[in-house]
């Protein structure tokens, strides 16, 4: 089935109410990029969700395409929702987990692209509440986009502080969109990296999960 075709058959499904898992490869909807809550507000609401709060609710795909482009899409030609060292393109991939299987982030056609089938969920996270999320997201430090950069020490500071750039916007579009939003420091590295076929160098870094 062409990508299209399933896109269009998810936005109607989403219409009449109903939750469709994702195809292999997806085309995101456009995210919210106008209107909705103010700034000030949605950093006054910014906060960790407590683990215990996290349930079966499913978040849209709408929703989804909103947080993933906060957390690095592009806003400009060229040029994304967070900082880049140098305007280098970003240097830390961002992997979508769901029920159905996990997903790479393309930021240049804000897309999904499948890696796996399995539901990675119960296995990534050192917590339960993990598994009870709509989506986990994972950060992976990419080496192939850190090289320019100089010695190892470098790299690892470029792809700490990018990622605190990318999940401080999905902390924000959380809030704005009434989402749970919770950042965990731990996780199952090698479990992670051989579910997501991580090549060698990859790093993850930390998990993010999302509900309602």
């Amino acid at each position: 089935m062409k990508v299209s075709t399933v896109f269009c058959l998810a936005l109607l499904f989403f219409s009449l109410g109903g939750q469709l898992a994702l195809a292999a490869d997806v085309k995101l909807p456009p995210p919210q990029t106008e209107g909705g809550m103010g700034l000030f507000e949605a950093i006054k609401k910014r906060s960790s969700a407590q683990g215990s709060s996290y349930n079966s609710a499913e978040l849209s795909l709408e929703e989804l395409s909103t947080v993933l482009w906060a957390a690095s899409g592009l806003n400009r030609p060229d040029k994304w929702t967070v900082p880049m060292a140098m305007g280098a393109k970003p240097y830390c991939k961002i992997y979508a987990l769901g029920s159905d299987g996990a997903w790479l982030y393309d930021w240049a056609d804000h897309s999904l692209k499948e890696v796996a089938k399995e539901n990675l969920k119960p296995k990534v996270g050192a917590q339960d509440f993990v598994e009870r999320a709509s989506y986990v997201l994972i950060f992976v430090s990419d080496p192939s986009g850190l090289k320019s950069f100089g010695e190892q020490k470098t790299q690892d500071q470029l792809a700490a502080v990018l990622v605190g750039a990318m999940t401080q916007d999905v902390y924000l579009a959380a809030a704005a969109l009434n989402l749970k939003a919770r950042y965990v420091m731990s996780l199952k590295a090698p479990v992670v990296k051989e579910g997501l076929k991580l090549a060698d160098g990859e790093n993850p870094l930390c998990l993010l999960v999302l509900g309602k």
